[in-house]
């Protein structure tokens, strides 16, 4: 029962939450059953209901029937689960269509006490009605039956596990896993105290619960730490306590050490990465929450700046603690990602392994470049700029990321062969760490969680001797100086047929071998001709022809007056 569930549910839609295409699925599948079984409820004019029973358990799809009944009418109530988000009236209707796939769980349950079904069938039938209702007693919240309906589910799952193989076990398991939450969710509701703090921690491990007791789960948390915020009214932060009236804030900072904690005890760097967003989500909506109650007491504010000579309010100094908290938060989180690639670019030196894309040097710059512009932040925090041992304490982790800024400054260049300008970053991360050394005194205690300044001095001393080492060896190398194929000055391949180079662009897609388009050539201009010989041409005289015309013309034009002719 178990295998032809998951495997249905994994192949339409519930591998990606989709519940409404797997209740199609469902469908689609008992009218195929019910066409090949020749088991059809009447006609198109009538509708005529038939049950299995134990005399027609000929075919074990009779028994499929049943079974995909009960997940129709559970894929459905799951989809209006979802949809009651935003309808809660839906709701009514997902506890009727739970109850329907608890009805078909139990005919299944009966046919499965037949003779002709296995004692493997027949348990994992008693399983699967033992977890529809135990989600129908969960939805009811009626803790007590949903909890011993989960307990045989589970017993029963457990039991078959041991008897199987290893690969048939795992299936077992898995649902066993699936189930374990939701028990202690009830013992929790029933009264075991013990129980949350087994959820908590289930919620650490897996990254989150999923499912039916996602919500559920949240909202308990949110729900006890609201209870415990009732008795809290004020934090103490550097010597001055402030009153906490927020229930926003209060919250989070009764949640704080349990994050804290909880950061601290992840087993992936994934988990930790997800519980520090986590973290930083809430602080913001608590930031939000106090600048909310910051802007209707502007004019309070700057009255109470004049009359106490400078000092911040208390709203205004618990949106500084806050801010300081978030910062820190921030600044962890960078390190941690910074620790994680220096592992990562160890062990890319040790091994050498193409393929994809490795960690650089650059990377961690740009993670050191965000922890210094968090540290500037917190130095401008209103209430703490006459707080001289904050700002030193700022001023001295300022000084130790800075070193490791210069420090993986020094490595990329030395990528690059920039030796003059590695040693000299070298340098300066002796310089760093030096003053870290120098300052440190008193505040030895607060600089117990930043990267030790002593391992660096270490690690760059034996950096400059391998540096030195290096340029030496480059320096005295001939092939680098004297090889061809260092050789680009650009001319292609058509104007440097005499001359032997190395050109690996000549196998590439951008092959460099003609002028194109060719350049400009001087060629003769087309001649132009001058005709000289035309002012030296004397022609001949015609005074007396124009006077001829002149005349001859005057007399024919008194004759065409008067009429004359010729």
């Amino acid at each position: 029962v178990l295998q032809i569930v998951k495997e249905s549910q994994q192949q339409h839609g519930l591998r990606h939450g989709d519940f409404q295409r797997y209740r199609g699925y469902c469908s689609r599948r008992l009218r195929r059953l019910r066409k090949t079984l020749n088991f059809k409820m009447g006609n198109r004019h009538k509708f005529t209901g038939r049950k299995v029973t134990e005399e027609i358990l000929s075919d074990n799809r009779y028994l499929l029937l049943i079974l995909m009944d009960a997940e129709r009418a559970w894929s459905y109530a799951m989809q209006l689960k979802q949809e009651a988000n935003t309808e809660p009236r839906k709701r009514f209707h997902l506890l009727s269509r739970l109850r329907k796939a608890v009805k078909h769980a139990e005919e299944l349950e009966r046919l499965c006490e037949s003779n002709r079904v296995d004692a493997k069938t027949k348990l994992e039938a008693q399983a699967y009605m033992a977890y529809l209702t135990g989600m129908l007693r969960f939805e009811h919240q009626e803790w007590k039956a949903a909890m011993e309906a989960f307990n045989k589910c589970k017993t029963i799952y457990e039991k078959l596990a041991n008897a199987f193989t290893e690969e048939q076990a795992v299936l077992y398991n898995q649902r066993v896993e699936e189930i374990s939450p939701n028990i202690r969710y009830c013992a929790y509701n029933i009264g075991d105290q013990s129980a949350m703090n087994e959820l908590m921690q289930m919620r650490l491990r897996s990254g989150g619960t999923e499912g039916l007791l996602a919500e559920k789960l949240e909202a308990l948390i949110t729900q006890t730490r609201a209870k415990q915020a009732a008795t809290m009214s004020e934090v103490e932060w550097r010597g001055r306590t402030v009153p906490v009236k927020i229930d926003k804030v209060r919250i989070f900072l009764l949640g704080l050490a349990d994050n804290e904690a909880a950061i601290a005890q992840a087993e992936n760097e994934e988990t930790k990465e997800r519980l520090f967003e986590s973290l930083l989500s809430e602080c913001r909506d608590a930031i939000q929450a106090v600048r909310e109650e910051l802007k209707p007491d502007q004019k309070q504010r700057e009255h109470s700046l004049e009359n106490d000579s400078g000092k911040v309010s208390n709203i205004q100094y618990l949106h500084s603690y806050l801010t300081y908290i978030k910062l820190s938060t921030a600044i962890k989180r960078n390190e941690s990602m910074a620790k994680s690639l220096q592992k990562a670019l160890l062990q890319q030196q040790r091994s050498d392994e193409d393929g994809k894309r490795t960690p650089r040097p650059q990377d961690l710059i740009r993670l050191y470049d965000i922890i210094l512009q968090n540290l500037a932040e917190l130095t401008q925090l209103p209430g703490l700029e006459e707080d001289k041992n904050f700002q030193k304490e700022i001023g001295l982790k300022t000084l130790v990321y800075k070193a490791y800024r210069c420090f993986f400054i020094a490595q990329s260049y030395v990528l690059v062969k920039k030796w003059s300008e590695a040693l000299v970053l070298y340098e300066r991360v002796l310089k760093y760490a030096r003053e870290v050394q120098s300052g440190a005194g008193a505040h030895r205690n607060s600089l117990k969680e930043l990267p030790d300044v002593q391992d660096l001095i270490t690690q760059v001393n034996a950096e400059k001797y391998s540096l030195q080492a290096a340029a030496i060896l480059d320096a005295n190398d001939p092939h680098e100086s004297e090889s061809p194929s260092q050789v680009k000055d650009g001319k292609p391949l058509s104007e440097r047929f005499e001359t032997f180079c190395l050109d690996p662009s000549l196998v590439s897609k951008q092959v460099n071998l003609v002028r194109f388009p060719p350049g400009f050539q001087p060629i003769p201009c087309k001649p132009l001709f001058f005709d000289l010989a035309l002012n030296h041409v004397a022609f001949p005289p015609l005074e007396d022809k124009v006077e001829q015309k002149a005349k001859s013309g005057l007399t024919g034009y008194i004759k065409g007056i008067f009429g004359f002719k010729s």
